[in-house]
């Protein structure tokens, strides 16, 4: 497998701070080739042998806007067993509506945008429904759970200029955790 040539942007690039714009239909065979190259990106990063190749950290998903073009688009890798996965493409994505329970990843949140280790937790709905684009600009609604709800806010949160560090309170990194569930 080669690794496809995308630079991700680090957290001190002001770029990741730009609020998205909404995506036109049509898309550029420019917007289709970077969507295919972050898919294949994520993949090769979650597959330990090449992980270890190519020196990646893993990660799940990936904006647009990670990659310096601030447009509504994101992606999700999901390895649903070794080494098989399930790929999800949103575009122009919302949240439409969205649990009371909230839950946190145990081990803290990573995105491959910040390239160190934090401490905290990010509160985040349990289950949420979401409506969005495909590749040809036809609409579809999906309904996510857990490690996928997680992924998709975290994804949305960038469309909107979001880091998950800028939602764990520095003063109390654990604050609230007893009215959350850790998965």
């Amino acid at each position: 497998m080669k690794l496809p040539d995308i630079k991700i942007l680090d957290e001190k690039d002001k770029r990741l701070r730009l609020v998205s714009k909404e995506v036109t239909f049509p898309l550029s065979n420019e917007d289709k080739k970077n969507i295919n190259d972050m898919l294949e990106y994520l993949k090769i990063s979650q597959m330990e042998e090449w992980r270890e190749k190519y020196n990646l950290r893993a990660g799940m998903g990936l904006s647009y806007v990670q990659i310096g073009i601030p447009k509504r688009i994101f992606v999700v890798v999901d390895e649903v067993e070794e080494n098989e996965f399930e790929n999800y493409i949103l575009i122009n994505p919302k949240i439409v509506s969205n649990s009371e329970e909230l839950i946190y990843v145990g081990e803290g949140e990573g995105c491959l945008s910040v390239n160190r280790e934090i401490e905290g937790i990010v509160p985040r709905y349990a289950r949420i429904t979401v409506t969005a684009q495909d590749v040809e600009g036809n609409p579809f609604t999906i309904r996510v759970r857990e490690d996928l709800a997680i992924a998709f806010q975290h994804e949305i949160d960038h469309l909107n200029g979001i880091l998950f560090i800028d939602k764990i309170d520095p003063k109390n990194p654990y604050k609230n955790a007893n009215k959350m569930r850790e998965i």
